[in-house]
């Protein structure tokens, strides 16, 4: 997805950088920060620049006394906003459950991170799937196949840390390479024998969290066949990736061999979604389908061949790629998809200084352009077209 070192093979990583966290009551000392992922396609780097206030400078003053002596360097503006949030909150006229709700989101998506951040040099998949498949069954033993060839890809796997297609795929990806998110429900659900117990496994109260946690450490998702909740998460992805509020990311859809499960669903998309225009053709592009392990592991890689990431720097879009493209295949690419050009055209060019702060990827190659942000399965036919690309070395 976004953010990572050089990738070979399947390894890549974050930019590494010890930073020194101090405060008055603790001795300083080094700890490791990951680069930040962007995985809403640009939404965060289009937030406003422009600090809060309390509307009482003597109130923001103590807050900003406040994080500078804790030690949040070099993100003390973000934790002053935070804090300055959360005090004006508590002057809204608004319940004690309502406030529950909003620190327990906030301390479910900071465990996560804490959990996450340790693994920034690891691609992960996340895998979708039903908790009531049976573990000899075809579509549990795909999952079980298919994690057990991303994990010697170097891809961690990503469940909801169920029995069924999740129990399979942590099976297959084994515990060392495998992330369990569970969900608190009003009946138990415990965790499958793989994950249970480990530092890796979370617990969340909410869905939503939960959801956000899955698509921001991904890198690519797999579905296999499942009920509401497979559907939820398929249709939770499509929309993110459809609307650009996601960046967009490999998705293969894998039945059991000589399986109809995702053919049906995408028979329905096209006999009543598409017939009746609520959809669009380029929303297809999104995903792949296949009965075949092997090619669903392949899918993925192949995103990572040549495309290594994206990122919006004011209205251009800026494609990072692991080498240059050459001037035929820059003139197909204007050819194929100038499309997806507002203005001018497709150029190869060097980072932004505004991406000065990710020092790993700062020397890749840029493929620029001012995209139209519509049409974002087209985008993902653009990064397939990258991709194929030759060298223009050879």
């Amino acid at each position: 997805m976004l953010y990572f070192d050089s990738f070979i093979g399947g390894d890549c990583s974050r930019r590494k950088q010890p930073i020194v966290s101090t405060s008055k009551e603790k001795e300083a000392k080094d700890r490791t920060e990951f680069q930040d992922r962007d995985f809403t396609g640009g939404g965060i780097y289009a937030l406003p620049h422009h600090h809060g206030s309390t509307g009482d400078d003597a109130v923001d003053k103590q807050v900003v006394d406040l994080v500078e002596g804790w030690g949040c360097q070099p993100h003390n503006e973000l934790i002053e906003e935070l804090i300055i949030t959360a005090l004006k909150i508590g002057h809204d006229e608004i319940g004690p459950g309502e406030l529950k709700m909003m620190n327990r989101s906030l301390k479910e998506m900071r465990g996560a991170n804490r959990v996450f951040w340790k693994y920034g040099d690891r691609r992960k998949v996340v895998v979708y799937g039903s908790a009531r498949t049976p573990l000899d069954k075809p579509e549990a033993q795909a999952a079980e196949a298919f994690t057990r060839k991303m994990m010697e890809h170097n891809f961690m796997t990503i469940t909801g840390a169920g029995d069924g297609i999740m129990g399979a795929a942590q099976r297959g990806a084994g515990r060392e390479h495998s992330f369990g998110l569970n969900i608190k429900l009003p009946f138990e659900q415990e965790a499958n024998e793989t994950i249970h117990g480990d530092a890796k496994l979370l617990d969340f109260n909410y869905f939503f969290t939960r959801k956000l946690t899955f698509v921001k450490e991904c890198d690519a998702v797999a579905l296999f066949p499942g009920g509401f909740g497979t559907m939820d998460e398929c249709f939770e992805v499509l929309t993110l990736m459809q609307t650009g509020k996601a960046s967009i990311f490999p998705m293969v859809m894998v039945d059991a061999p000589g399986g109809s499960y995702w053919k049906t669903f995408v028979q329905f998309l096209r006999e009543h979604l598409l017939r009746l225009e609520l959809i669009s053709e380029e929303d297809l592009d999104f995903f792949r389908i296949t009965d075949d392990v092997d090619d669903a592991v392949d899918q993925i890689r192949q995103f990572y061949k040549i495309f290594h990431s994206y990122r919006h720097v004011g209205e251009k879009m800026v494609m990072r790629i692991r080498r240059k493209i050459g001037k035929e295949d820059l003139e197909r690419l204007n050819d194929e998809f100038g499309d997806l050009v507002k203005k001018g055209k497709f150029e190869i060019g060097e980072a932004f200084k505004s991406e000065a702060n990710e020092v790993a990827i700062f020397d890749l190659p840029r493929l620029i352009f001012t995209p139209q942000n519509r049409s974002f399965g087209r985008f993902r036919l653009l990064i397939d077209a990258i991709n194929t690309t030759e060298d223009p070395g050879e």
